[in-house]
């Protein structure tokens, strides 16, 4: 029987965090919101690097993901934040994530568990091209599922982190060794 080393261990996180970040990726593009489309790929692009730099001994490209992650988790905290409203932060502000350019809704907000979507007809705040709805019923209210699916974000986060420091830390140390032995050969 084989063991995981933390090189191993590194891939399987950083597979993990392809894995939510690909999922999360869908379900922001179903709603339309643009700041974490944006946040998503480039997390996506980070944990890719992080994979490569893992499987090519590079350590230079583990740190470069170590810092991203620390951006990740700061992210992934005001996303927490925002959907509970914490602070001066509030979900009629459109331009957070959206940018300004289209409604904001998270998709879970008419496609949650449990939940029964009834539009109101010839309102007066809807939209030229959107309707007002209102929603009940819900299992889990969507607020709690972004903040779930963050706090997940932020829990691999932190493993990989963590993971990619020590296996870059074995990487510098394997190169330091072998730059000594080759030192030492040609004394």
């Amino acid at each position: 029987m084989g063991r995981c080393n933390g090189r191993c261990t590194l891939v399987g996180f950083c597979c993990l965090q392809l894995i939510a970040a690909l999922e999360r990726q869908i379900f922001d593009f179903l709603g339309y919101q643009w700041a974490p489309i944006l946040a998503n790929f480039l997390h996506i692009m980070a944990v890719i690097l992080g994979i490569f730099g893992t499987i090519q001994y590079r350590s230079k490209y583990l740190i470069m993901y170590a810092v991203w992650l620390v951006l990740w988790v700061g992210w992934n905290a005001f996303i927490i934040c925002f959907y509970l409203e914490v602070g001066h932060l509030s979900q009629d502000r459109d331009f957070i994530m959206t940018f300004n350019t289209s409604l904001h809704r998270s998709w879970w907000m008419e496609n949650g568990p449990g939940c029964l979507v009834t539009p109101v007809l010839n309102s007066r705040l809807a939209l030229e091209d959107h309707h007002v709805i209102t929603v009940s019923g819900c299992l889990l209210d969507y607020q709690y599922i972004e903040v779930l699916s963050s706090a997940a974000q932020i829990f691999l986060a932190l493993f990989g982190f963590v993971y990619a420091c020590y296996v870059s830390k074995v990487f510098l140390f394997l190169r330091l060794g072998f730059q000594f032995e080759q030192r030492v050969l040609f004394l």
